[in-house]
């Protein structure tokens, strides 16, 4: 059998390692993009950091006070007709699921609407869906200045001749890992089922 030249046989292996490598580093970029949570992974994002409010029984709360907890937060009203009680009983739904483990989740509502929503609306509501849920309320100003801090839309609309309105609002669950930090953005449409595995796996770091 005729041997090729050695130049020749170096530069075939030295291609055949150049596809090896890029196989290789394919696989490792893959396995890098592989989401390891279903819901969307914001992880060291500047923003979302706190909020400083009172819970429905006029006790002051920042996220300090959930330490060692899976917070969900949601932003909402209680005169909302859909998206807010859906996403109330999902949360709820995911402490249910965990078991046990739903002890350590914690599920908050920070209400868009403090004139409407008092602390004992808010207490009916949250506890409707779940006993250990707590109601947020601040002033208005407070309310504005934690959802700018949370990068949260909602606009209040006109009042009609009979005094009611709608506030327009996101619908996404905020959640933070046991250390206090945003982790994780729970988008509308998503299974408790993936939420609770998420927020499983949260609680295993």
């Amino acid at each position: 059998m005729n041997k090729l030249p050695i130049d020749r046989r170096l530069y075939i292996a030295r291609g055949v390692l150049s596809v090896v490598l890029a196989l290789v580093l394919v696989a490792c970029d893959n396995h890098a993009s592989s989401p390891r949570f279903a819901s969307s992974d914001i992880t060291g994002v500047r923003w979302g950091r706190d909020f400083h409010l009172l819970d429905h029984t006029g006790k002051p709360r920042s996220i300090a006070d959930f330490k060692g907890k899976v917070v969900m937060l949601f932003f909402g009203y209680t005169h909302c007709p859909d998206q807010c009680p859906t996403t109330m009983a999902e949360m709820a739904g995911v402490r249910s699921k965990l078991g046990e483990d739903g002890r350590r989740v914690q599920g908050l509502f920070v209400t868009v609407d403090p004139r409407r929503d008092t602390p004992q609306v808010l207490a009916q509501y949250v506890s409707a869906f779940d006993p250990s849920f707590l109601g947020l309320y601040g002033d208005e100003n407070t309310t504005a200045a934690v959802a700018s801090e949370f990068k949260f839309y909602y606009r209040v609309q006109k009042t009609d001749a009979q005094g009611n309105y709608s506030v327009d609002h996101g619908s996404v669950i905020y959640v933070f890992d046991p250390t206090g930090h945003l982790r994780l953005l729970i988008s509308p449409g998503t299974s408790v089922d993936a939420m609770a595995a998420d927020v499983r796996l949260l609680l295993k770091e």
